[in-house]
């Protein structure tokens, strides 16, 4: 397990030192790309991805301390029960969004891993690369778009049993 997910697992959710910490570790020039020209998942391209990720991750727990800061501040005390009902539902779709970051989350801890373990910008089904512009469009990929398309395929075919 990678420093990030141990720190992220031991210490407050929100906590953002690990992230930070990790971040100013990444030596890259800020408007380095990836290339199909350069070899695939050399250590500049895992930087990259490294710092892409990094990113992203501040940028959800950034969010989600200031969600947990506003319903801290804001408690439900709306004296009429349709503003207060409204309230409530506009907490619950921000409560569902959290959720659903929270598993991104997981998401981009086992991207982070994958680096660490040489395994990032891999196939899990077949093995092969994962195209550099998937990569870059969701660096949490896990599939090739073709092994993607066709698990997605095998899915659907199961749930119409």
């Amino acid at each position: 397990m990678s420093d990030i997910t141990r720190k992220g697992e031991a210490a407050d959710v929100f906590d953002t030192e690990a992230v930070e910490a990790a971040l100013a570790a990444v030596d890259l020039p800020p408007d380095y790309r990836p290339s199909e020209a350069e070899p695939f998942m050399n250590p500049r391209q895992l930087a990259y991805f490294r710092r892409k990720l990094l990113l992203w991750k501040a940028e959800i727990l950034a969010e989600a301390r200031a969600t947990m800061r506003q319903l801290r501040a804001e408690p439900l005390q709306e004296p009429d029960a349709t503003d207060r009902a409204a309230s409530e539902t506009d907490w619950a779709i921000e409560l569902r969004a959290r959720d659903r970051q929270r598993k991104l989350l997981a998401k981009i801890d086992a991207a982070l891993e994958r680096i660490e373990t040489g395994e990032y910008g891999y196939c899990e089904i077949s093995g092969e690369p994962i195209s550099l512009a998937r990569l870059e469009a969701r660096p949490i990929a896990t599939m090739t778009l073709e092994a993607q398309e066709r698990h997605e395929r095998e899915e659907k075919v199961s749930r119409d049993d």
